[in-house]
């Protein structure tokens, strides 16, 4: 197939229809615009990095593409269309502190199969499976609010993941986390990935990204700077924002 010069600009090949979409999205809060006109689509299958400064509109991009805000301007598209509440089920979100409910680690678990309307045996044997998954069968009957930060974060992974959804947010879950946590953590979504499952996942980390990541989208100041592959972002940013970040320096430019 020839190449477009999208294609070969964003060093993507042409793909089957985008799992998700941004259209033209700005969200701006208190008088000051903090997301401007992105457009951008999440490729399913991909383990798309969402990365950047402190303060460039990371987690703010995560929640308007997830739809727990809505923005200000242009639209976000599930499978060509308004996400609706089967779309909505089909995505999953983990934050960077994990809320838990005041009930057991299992019954966390059921809880979310209930939402979701699994009940008896399947729902039984579904939250059994993400206990073994996120190896807390062991602690299953315990508060989950009792938890060390490492076991709440692997019940937030396992919650998320209990109701098999098609794409998975994660925004920074593992910045306070050990490196033992962080592994298993890891692990958790990888072998989601495996299993097909769309990630999008901020992080700070260059080595977790190096881990966990296909490609990147750099933010800067609310606008994606950059955007590319792995180690063309990280390797040889065309941008200078990207650039700065990767060599540890302040870019305070607003202009690109």
């Amino acid at each position: 197939m020839r190449d477009t010069v999208m294609d070969i600009l964003t060093e993507r090949p042409v793909t089957a229809k985008p799992l998700l979409e941004a259209r033209g999205l700005r969200f701006a809060a208190g008088g000051q615009t903090l997301i401007h006109g992105i457009d951008l689509e999440i490729e399913p299958g991909k383990r798309t990095l969402v990365m950047g400064a402190n303060g460039s509109g990371k987690s703010l991009l995560l929640r308007l593409l997830h739809g727990l805000l809505t923005p200000s301007a242009g639209q976000v598209l599930w499978r060509g269309h308004a996400p609706d509440r089967a779309a909505r089920r089909a995505q999953a979100m983990v934050f960077q502190r994990p809320v838990m409910l005041r009930r057991s680690v299992l019954a966390n678990l059921n809880f979310a199969l209930k939402v979701h309307g699994l009940a008896g045996r399947a729902r039984a044997d579904r939250a059994n499976e993400a206990l073994e998954m996120a190896r807390l069968t062991d602690l299953a009957t315990h508060p989950a609010r009792v938890l060390s930060g490492g076991e709440q974060q692997r019940l937030a992974v396992a919650r998320a993941l209990v109701c098999e959804p098609d794409l998975l947010f994660l925004d920074e879950p593992t910045s306070s986390l050990d490196p033992a946590s962080t592994q298993m953590i890891e692990e958790l979504v990888n072998a989601a990935h495996k299993r097909g499952v769309t990630i999008v996942m901020v992080t700070h980390d260059m080595g977790q990204a190096r881990r966990m990541g296909d490609e990147v989208i750099f933010l800067h100041a609310g606008r994606v700077a950059e955007r590319g592959s792995l180690d063309q972002v990280l390797g040889a940013p065309r941008s200078e924002a990207a650039r700065a970040w990767t060599q540890g320096r302040l870019y305070t430019a607003t202009d690109h």
